[in-house]
């Protein structure tokens, strides 16, 4: 009897790993890019960096190398006040990266305007985010001297 058991065991175990090793995952080498990078590969342009309507001057910061990938922004700056902030690089490695970021970024962008500067509150799960993001910020402004 312990010998059928053992050999019940094994074989349900081979059956189980042969099932797991023919599991085909998904392509998520698109799902996992930006909206803005699939455009950009499928239309072959870049996307116009400083381009939202608001004049004044872009300064771009440094970027800010995160756990989870870099994070860079760029401010543009209106009568001597931060008019709009541009994220020109976050981490989109996989799908949950860019579900993070594309909830995270927008309250970043409107914190910072809001703020005016660096000093912004960090959004609750996108904690790496938010520290490059800030760090970014921080050098933008840094370089446009407000």
């Amino acid at each position: 009897m312990p010998i059928r058991r053992a050999l019940l065991a094994v074989l349900a175990t081979a059956v189980g790993l042969v099932l797991l090793l023919s599991f085909k995952p998904h392509d998520v080498s698109q799902a996992a890019q930006p909206p803005a990078a699939l455009a950009q590969k499928q239309s072959g342009t870049a996307p116009a960096q400083g381009t939202t309507g608001i004049t004044g001057t872009t300064v771009t910061g440094d970027p800010a190398d995160t756990r989870w990938g870099p994070v860079q922004v760029a401010i543009t700056v209106s009568g001597g006040k931060i008019a709009d902030v541009q994220v020109l690089q976050a981490p989109d490695g996989n799908r949950r990266d860019i579900e993070i970021n594309d909830a995270a970024l927008p309250i970043l962008t409107q914190e910072a305007l809001s703020a005016q500067s660096a000093q912004i509150d960090t959004v609750s799960g996108a904690t790496y985010t938010s520290e490059g993001y800030a760090r970014s910020l921080q050098s933008a402004i840094d370089r446009a001297g407000l």
